[in-house]
């Protein structure tokens, strides 16, 4: 469980996360396994930092989007909503700011409910559970 001095230095609405006491690519790997614990795979990793050197020629610090899915819960709201692929998979980050490494994961709450669809609730109140849960286990 995080401690409240590591909650510290994340305020955004949309997402859920917290800096944590790791390099940046044990972090990586330790919030790949803890999705994975909570059934979910990495379908997508863009590597930001790589990427602005590579399109723009500018130093980016390290950043990268993981996108996590959980298959029964995708599968579960896609045969409510065929659409929502639009939203997914579900995006977590992991970046440096001075010196510290950080954490987060979209609120898929916050997400889904551009939709207007109150059927994706519970499937959404499911990510945000696990979401939370592999962050807290830093």
């Amino acid at each position: 469980m995080m401690s409240e001095e590591s909650k510290k230095g994340l305020q955004v609405e949309y997402g859920y996360g917290c800096s944590v006491d790791m390099p940046f690519q044990k972090a990586i790997e330790r919030i790949t396994e803890t999705l994975k614990e909570e059934g979910f795979g990495i379908l997508s990793r863009i590597d930001v930092h790589e990427k602005m050197k590579e399109k723009l020629g500018v130093d980016f610090p390290n950043y990268v989007i993981l996108g996590a899915c959980n298959p029964p819960i995708a599968y579960e709201s896609l045969q409510v909503e065929p659409n929502l692929g639009l939203l997914l998979p579900c995006n977590v980050i992991v970046y440096e700011n001075e010196g510290r490494t950080f954490v987060a994961a979209i609120d898929a709450k916050k997400m889904l409910s551009i939709v207007g669809n109150p059927l994706l609730e519970d499937a959404a109140g499911k990510v945000n559970e696990k979401l939370n849960r592999a962050i807290d286990r830093f």
